[in-house]
Order: C-alpha cells, then sequence, then structure tokens
C-alpha cells in the first residue's frame, strides 16, 4: 500500500512539472559534465526573467518611421525634352581666335605654356611669328536685339568671335563689354530678324535640390543637354575675391563655358563658368543676379566701376576669435588698412572687426568684398566695427575700384608708371603668395596698355617690379618716384615666376 502511494505520488508530481513544462512556467534545460545530466536553474527567478525580457523587448534609440505620407519632391519631371527644345533657340555655340606672336616653335611654345619652361619660352629668341589659336564656348541670348551673355575667359584677348545658333545661322560678334573680376562678357551680333532670349529668373530663391538643366557646346559637340540638381549655393573655389558660385552635379564639361544653367520654368539661374578638376559632376555657376548688376554697366561702359574701401581682410578662425575676445567667427578682420584710403581717412584700423557695412551684416569675411563692391561711388556709408570687443561706429565714403581691381587714382597719375603703360600697386604678403614668389619688397603690373611700350617689352600682369635703373623698389610710391625721375626710358629688373629677368621700356611719347 505504501509503495502504492508513492507511487501514485511520483506520478502526480510527474504529470504536474509535465504540465508546467507544457505551459511553460518552468524552464528545465541539461546540461552534460563529464558524462552526467544535470539540471540548470530548474525554476530560474525572477530577476533574471526581468533582464531578459528587457533585453529582448527593449525600446529602439534611434529614430523610425518618418512622416505619415511620403514626402514627393515638387516639379518631378517626366523629361526634359520640352525644355530643351523651348531653351535651345537662346543657347549659341562660341568660338574665337586669336592672333599669337612667337619667336619659339607655336608646337613646342603650346606644349610648355604654364609649365616650368614657360619663362623661357616668352623671353625674345629672335624675329617673332604669328599663328593663330582657336578655342571654343557657349553663350545665351539676353534681348532679342542681339545681346548675348558668356564667360570672359572665353572672349578674353580674342581676335574674331563668331556665334552659332541651333538652326545652323553662324553670325559675326563683337566684344561689348567683360568684367574678369566675375567671368562675366557681353557680345552682340547683328541679325535680320529678330533673336529668340531666355528669360533670366531669380538665383537668390534657388534652393540645394531643385531640378536645373545645363545646355552647352562641351568639347564642340554642339548643342548638349545634361540634368542634375542644385548640389548647394555660395560656394567659394578660389579663382577671385568677389566668388558667389552655385554648385551643381548637370555635367558641365570643357566648352560649356558661358551656357545657361536653366530651372525648370525655363529661366536661367547661373552662367555654367568652371569645373573641379578630378571629380565627377562638380560644376559651378555663376548666380544670374551677380550678373544682373554688372551688364548695365557692361553695355553703358564695356567695363565695372566697383566700390572699394581700401582693407586687406581675412578669415576669423577659432583661434583668432579667441585672441581677439570675439564671441564667434562672424564678420572680417582687418589686417591691413591701405593708406589714403576711405577706411584710413574714416579711422578704421587693423585689428578692427568689421560686422556690418552700410546696414548689411558682415557674417563672413567674403561677404564684405561683395557687398562693397555693389555699394555706390562717393555714397557715404556707417561701417560697424568691434575694436577691444566694443562697437564703434564709423563713417567711410566708399571710394571707386577700376576693372582690374585697382583704384582708380593710380591710373590719373601723370608721372611715375603710368608713363610707361603700367598699372601697380604694392606687394602685400597675400599677393606674393598667391603669385608664388618670396619677394618681400617689390610692386606687382596689375595691368598693361594696349599699344604701349610696356606692352611691346613684354611686360604683363602679375609680373614683379623689383628694381628701376638698378635701384630698388620698395613700394608704389618709390617706383613713382624712380620711374618719374628716368628719363626717356626706364630699366627694370622684373621677377616672373621663379626667375628674373631685366626688361627695357619707353616712355610715351
Amino acid at each position: 500500500m505504501k509503495a502504492t502511494r508513492i507511487g501514485t505520488s511520483v506520478l502526480l508530481l510527474g504529470l504536474a512539472i509535465g504540465l508546467l513544462v507544457a505551459t511553460g512556467n518552468l524552464d528545465v534545460r541539461l546540461a552534460w559534465q563529464r558524462g552526467e545530466a544535470h539540471a540548470v536553474d530548474l525554476f530560474g527567478s525572477d530577476d533574471d526573467d526581468e533582464e531578459a525580457q528587457s533585453a529582448a523587448g527593449a525600446e529602439p534609440f534611434w529614430r523610425e518611421n518618418g512622416s505619415s505620407e511620403p514626402l514627393v519632391p515638387q516639379g518631378v519631371p517626366n523629361g526634359f525634352a520640352e525644355l530643351a527644345d523651348r531653351a535651345s533657340d537662346g543657347v549659341v555655340n562660341i568660338q574665337t581666335s586669336s592672333t599669337v606672336k612667337s619667336s619659339g616653335n607655336p608646337r613646342f611654345e603650346e606644349f610648355f605654356f604654364g609649365g616650368p619652361f614657360e619663362d623661357m619660352f616668352r623671353q625674345p629668341r629672335g624675329e617673332e611669328r604669328e599663328f593663330k589659336s582657336s578655342s571654343l564656348g557657349t553663350g545665351f541670348v539676353i534681348s532679342s536685339d542681339g545681346y548675348i551673355v558668356t564667360n570672359n575667359h572665353v572672349i578674353e584677348g580674342t581676335d574674331r568671335v563668331s556665334v552659332g545658333f541651333e538652326d545652323g545661322t553662324e553670325l559675326e560678334a563683337e566684344v561689348v563689354g567683360r568684367d574678369p573680376a566675375t567671368d562675366v562678357a557681353l557680345i552682340r551680333v547683328k541679325s535680320d530678324k529678330e533673336l529668340f532670349a531666355l528669360p533670366l529668373g531669380d538665383s537668390d530663391v534657388v534652393r540645394p535640390g531643385e531640378w536645373v538643366v545645363a545646355i552647352g557646346n562641351p568639347f564642340g559637340l554642339g548643342h548638349t543637354v545634361t540634368a542634375g540638381i542644385v548640389s548647394a549655393k555660395h560656394r567659394i573655389i578660389g579663382n577671385g575675391k568677389y566668388e558667389d558660385f552655385i554648385q551643381t552635379d548637370a555635367a558641365i564639361n570643357l566648352g560649356n563655358s558661358g551656357g545657361p544653367l536653366i530651372n525648370l520654368s525655363g529661366e536661367v539661374i547661373g552662367i555654367n563658368t568652371a569645373i573641379k578638376q578630378n571629380a565627377n559632376n562638380i560644376g559651378f555657376a555663376v548666380p544670374i543676379n551677380t550678373a544682373k548688376t554688372i551688364l548695365p554697366q557692361l553695355r553703358a561702359t564695356g567695363h565695372v566701376t566697383r566700390g572699394w574701401l581700401g582693407v586687406v581682410i581675412q578669415k576669423i578662425t577659432p583661434e583668432l576669435s579667441e585672441s581677439f575676445g570675439l564671441e564667434g567667427e562672424q564678420g572680417a578682420l582687418v589686417s591691413k588698412v591701405l593708406p589714403e584710403g576711405p577706411a584710413d581717412e574714416a579711422g578704421l584700423e587693423h585689428g578692427d572687426v568689421i560686422i556690418e557695412f552700410d546696414g548689411h551684416d558682415i557674417e563672413d569675411w567674403n561677404d564684405l568684398p561683395r557687398t562693397v563692391a555693389d555699394t555706390p561711388v562717393g555714397k557715404k556709408v556707417d561701417v560697424v566695427v568691434l575694436r577691444n570687443g566694443k562697437r564703434k561706429s564709423l563713417r567711410a565714403k566708399v571710394g571707386e575700384l577700376a576693372s582690374d581691381g585697382e583704384p582708380t587714382k593710380l591710373a590719373s597719375e601723370e608721372s611715375g608708371a603710368g608713363d610707361f603703360g603700367l598699372r601697380v600697386q604694392d606687394l602685400t604678403p597675400e599677393v606674393a603668395n598667391k603669385l608664388g614668389v618670396d619677394e618681400d619688397h617689390g610692386v606687382v603690373v596689375t595691368g598693361v596698355e594696349s599699344g604701349s611700350s610696356a606692352e611691346e617689352a613684354g611686360l604683363r600682369p602679375g609680373d614683379v617690379i623689383l628694381e628701376v635703373d638698378r635701384g630698388q623698389v620698395t613700394d608704389v610710391k618709390d617706383l613713382r618716384s624712380r620711374m618719374g625721375d628716368s628719363g626717356d626710358s626706364a630699366l627694370l629688373l622684373i621677377r616672373r615666376g621663379q626667375g628674373t629677368l631685366f626688361v627695357p621700356v619707353k616712355r610715351k611719347g
């Protein structure tokens, strides 16, 4: 009887355990060690259960699920064919030719141009010969009476400009005006019929991510359409001080220069200008609003007159911000005030941080050159600076900057460099670094008058004048004095690249 009761109890216990296992209320795991079976954590613990459940069902610490409705990009096109058809009549191919003088072999000179042997081939070596050089580019019509916009580098220094239209018509063009500082040029053709003009849009409202189309003449292949988006705005690529490029991934190649960047409304919002070497589909366009500010001047006078303040500025880095006790990195740090310039007369000092100019906030140091350039010459403006951590308001009268980037007062000098057909500026550390020279004295040639003795002598912008008549030149003032004392000619020692050479130049008349 006793054995029967024990057996019954064992049977009931087994049934109970089996029921608990079957319902998931009991976890039985066996671990074999050295041939023996061991029960492991038959019943477990509440703490272990909570930890396991927490690990298995923890809330994600990242964001999931976006907006309830999918974001469909506005203006998604089914294609660009209609836009291309509509705009093509206003886009032109530009072919230019120029006469190049050389006393060397044209083939060798072309091969070595821009390389370490450039100076060798530029120096006189006997009787000069002439040969023709040609290039290709793009442009677009902006008025029915024949005005066309392109890049300055497409038509600069050319003897002949030919414009080809989509219908096969070819017309000769005249250069109306050009602006090297923004790389914008205006040319004109005369036609018996009204031309189709592309409308100009508003580049200020363009946003990264918007669709754009580029039409141009890459590698001389004729009208070519590429599409992409605006990748970024306000790009600075080191081509000049008025840069404010639109970046796009619409394919731009050699020959596209001067062509239009068009939005889906068929409006030009940029002028395709530059590419990023060794990169895939990274191109840059001059904002059309930049062109709008200078096109009237190009049409009226052929060049652009800009405001001039007379300071050398630099970017405020975190280290400089800390050194000057600034709260941020906004503004333009004045590293030099040019003597007798508008800033000097207004009382600006090196070390000042310009934060406002004529009511415009200067957030980034590159904002200042563009803002000053767009200010009318002769206008009196308020300039707000931070000096020793305190705001100070000054009053400046904006000067005039000539189209070649130098104050116009240098052009009106009755003696000195002007008598020899030269325009010059002081050799600052920034200019020396840009030219790749290690000189700490001298002046830089910024312009050479066409047809002057300086041009005949072979002088060109970028040359650094070190001596006049064997006397060292320290700055522009010193150069004026020495060249003013010269007779009918002056012997200049110049640095060009890594070499130096003597160049005799005659006085005008």
